[in-house]
């Protein structure tokens, strides 16, 4: 229904110049010279500098200033000032028009520029999640506040390390330029120590002195970092980041909570913070697991409801991963019905085992 509605926006704005200058040649002939409609040509060329490049406003120019000549000799006006001062009035504006077009054209050109460079660097940062990684099946989604915008400050990655499937999902505090870097480093560092450090504590420590090293002026990353080995467990680290959402086979959602929160990825060194404490939960073949940013649970509605995600689980049981997680998306933006207010990230992991042995029948998607 949205994209329906520019493309009715854009097929009135294409046909208007014509509409207008039929009404004013039918309008002049109707009512005769008598209600001045001859100046109103100009119309056609101005409405047709909103769209199209500078050859189609100069085309109805054309056809404007051909049209007051017709009706200009019809009526008579030629014998008086009127006649030339309508097509003086269509010259002057289809001028205008082409030099709008040739600026609006030029300013499209530089957009579609940057946006190109926007999508490289959202390949080279947020690049694709692989679609398995071990018993794993993961899918994606990142929506961004900013209009336009490609990348922000939210951060995903999955690696499968010798060490099993580690992931981190992010939220950088701030936005902009700013937000995008730390982001860079913070997932520059992970990818690296992913398959370096033995153990996910080592990781998270890692991540702090990489992320301390470029902030200042207390800014901080939070984060939650999964580790998914053999043992049907999944290990968590929470720097400050809203729990994940674990699904169960039969459709329930726990959001496991560490025992105590770490500080954020930034704040670590500060005198008196806790170290790290890592957290195991049970995760089985035929479980989910959605990592998430804080865009997604304090996405609000009209009436400043947040989103229940925990509510929604049931979105997820579609059999394939990413449409699974794309129906998730769509019902959060018809939660807020309009564009989100913060980024929104969302990262899904399937288990999907190699063999199922607790004797239970395979869920169904």
């Amino acid at each position: 229904m949205a994209a329906a509605k520019p493309q009715r926006s854009l097929s009135v704005l294409t046909w208007l110049p014509a509409a207008v200058m039929a009404v004013v040649a039918v309008g002049d002939l109707v009512t005769g010279p008598g209600l001045g409609f001859l100046p109103l040509a100009s119309l056609g060329p101005a409405f047709a500098g909103l769209v199209g490049g500078w050859r189609r406003t100069a085309w109805f120019g054309a056809a404007a200033l051909a049209l007051c000549v017709g009706l200009g000799l019809y009526d008579g006006l030629f014998q008086e000032r009127r006649g030339f001062l309508a097509m003086v009035s269509v010259v002057g504006v289809t001028g205008a028009g082409i030099a709008a077009a040739v600026m609006r054209g030029r300013r499209e050109a530089e957009l579609a520029s940057v946006r190109s460079i926007a999508e490289v660097a959202q390949r080279v940062l947020l690049r694709p999640v692989p679609l398995t990684a071990g018993p794993l099946q993961a899918a994606v989604s990142y929506t961004s506040a900013v209009a336009e915008a490609r990348i922000g400050g939210d951060l995903y990655e999955v690696v499968a390390s010798p060490h099993g499937v580690r992931v981190i999902v992010g939220d950088v505090q701030g936005k902009g330029l700013a937000a995008v870097e730390t982001a860079a480093v913070v997932l520059g560092a992970f990818r690296e120590a992913a398959h370096d450090e033995p153990d996910l504590v080592g990781l998270g420590e890692r991540l702090e002195r990489s992320v301390s090293r470029v902030l200042s002026d207390e800014k901080f990353v939070t984060a939650v970092l999964a580790e998914i080995g053999t043992d049907h467990e999944v290990l968590f680290l929470n720097y400050g980041h809203p729990p994940p959402m674990v699904v169960r086979r039969d459709g329930t959602a726990d959001f496991p909570a560490p025992p105590s929160y770490a500080p954020p990825l930034g704040l670590g060194g500060a005198q008196g913070s806790e170290s790290p404490k890592p957290f195991s939960v049970g995760f089985a073949p035929g479980e989910q697991l959605l990592l998430y940013t804080d865009g997604v649970t304090e996405a609000r509605d009209g009436q400043g409801t947040f989103y229940p995600l925990g509510e929604r689980a049931h979105l997820l049981k579609e059999p394939d991963a990413q449409s699974a997680l794309d129906s998730l998306r769509e019902d959060l933006v018809r939660h807020t019905a309009g564009p989100l207010h913060d980024d929104a990230a969302m990262l899904l992991l399937r288990y999907h085992g190699h063999a199922d042995t607790t004797g239970d029948e395979p869920p169904v998607w």
